[in-house]
């Protein structure tokens, strides 16, 4: 206990570093913003290290791996959960470190992530804007529990969501932060190599139909870079579901999920969505559990921030939301396409309440990433237009002082 405490002092110094060197980048940075951020998040380290305390946690077997003696550092490479072994086993086994300091170390990843999230919302929207009654849109996102709570412990998912929000934090100036658009596509490719299929498939349909007038060196670097990618791990990711040798993905694919699907639904707070249609399964995936069908006390807790993501979802079920993705940048398509792949493809393996609100977290900000920049911009035409009144207005009592 005494050396996650110790631990959590020295990230919070090695923080205050970190916070420092984006504040020479970014101008409009926050540093009281990102402390608070950093507290709350250590926080929810000590919630979930109390909950899988007296619960089952898969922490634990990550915890319990990496210390096999017949496992060697080499053997941990791979992908997906071995993935994790690989990259607890020298802090575990070389730096000694215990249960508690590794749940500190993977909750200080999630932190990381949040950062990213941050800097990622504030560069590419700098218009502030309110929701539910006057209430910062922003802070809102940061500062939802059930996010903090998934990517506050030893597991995938918190190295995976920080991957993934670097990823969308350097994307936007690849030549100036091409080491950091590297770490995090190898973090997310180890760690989940479909959802790199989807990042990679998002940033590419991104460049292709962004606003943004991108040189033609940039744009074939990006294609290159993603594509080539994909051609090189495209046996790996269809390893994940047993595809790698198919003859026909479509219908190999539909088994492999109707299986997955069935054995998830068998567990306490399982739903059988098999037979649901796409659209009742992707809802199933964003919003539920709600307060009818929530598994204790958690599920009801999480139900209460269920319910908020409904209603941000409802900002955007306007009719000028089509025309605004049609005209929108690289940020919001490249968004809404990670968004809407990782959905559709969980949705179709996932039958379980309990996993569902773990593996939603992954993808969930990419959401508000788009219903962000959609309000934001709402916000910034009506600005405009009454600016524009402003100045007509003031036009016309001038000509009236002359004539008179």
């Amino acid at each position: 206990m005494l050396g996650g405490i110790l631990l959590i002092l020295f990230f919070a110094l090695i923080s205050q570093g970190v916070f420092r060197s984006f504040e020479k980048k970014h101008r409009w940075f926050s540093k009281s913003l990102m402390n608070k951020l950093f507290w709350y998040h250590i926080f929810f380290i000590g919630v979930y290290y109390t909950y899988a305390v007296y619960n089952p946690s898969d922490s634990k077997n990550y915890f319990a791996r990496p210390q096999n003696p017949a496992l060697t550092w080499g053997d941990s490479f791979g992908t997906s959960t071995t993935f994790i072994d690989f990259i607890s086993y020298p802090f575990i086994n070389g730096l000694g470190f215990s249960y508690e300091m590794m749940m500190v170390l993977y909750g200080y990843l999630g932190f990381i992530g949040f950062l990213y999230a941050y800097l990622f919302f504030r560069e590419n929207i700098p218009i502030q804007v309110k929701v539910l009654n006057r209430i910062d849109l922003l802070t809102l996102i940061l500062f939802l529990p059930n996010m903090h709570f998934w990517t506050a412990s030893m597991g995938k998912g918190a190295p995976i969501f920080m991957g993934l929000m670097m990823f969308s934090y350097a994307i936007k100036n690849p030549k100036d932060r091409i080491f950091t658009l590297i770490f995090a596509s190898i973090v997310i490719y180890f760690i989940r190599p479909h959802v790199f299929l989807f990042v990679a498939a998002g940033t590419v349909l991104g460049y292709m139909s962004g606003r943004e007038k991108i040189s033609l060196w940039k744009k074939t670097l990006i294609y290159i870079g993603m594509i080539g990618a994909l051609f090189i791990v495209q046996d790996t990711i269809l390893g994940m579901a047993g595809l790698e040798n198919s003859d026909n993905l479509v219908t190999d694919f539909e088994n492999f999920s109707e299986d997955r699907a069935g054995e998830l639904s068998k567990s306490g707070s399982g739903v059988n969505m098999t037979s649901y249609p796409l659209t009742i399964k992707l809802i199933t995936f964003w919003f539920r559990p709600l307060f009818f069908d929530a598994p204790g006390l958690l599920g009801l807790i999480v139900s209460m921030e269920n319910l908020v993501y409904l209603l941000l979802f409802f900002k955007i079920v306007r009719k000028g939301f089509i025309k605004f993705l049609r005209k929108s940048p690289i940020s919001v398509k490249m968004s809404l396409t990670v968004f809407l792949m990782s959905s559709i493809a969980m949705s179709f393996v996932m039958s379980n309440l309990g996993i569902m609100m773990r593996q939603k977290s992954m993808v969930m900000y990419f959401l508000f990433f788009v219903i962000y920049y959609f309000l934001a911009e709402k916000k910034y035409k009506k600005i405009m237009k009454m600016r524009k009144k402003k100045v007509t207005f003031k036009n016309q009592q001038k000509l009236k002082s002359e004539v008179t």
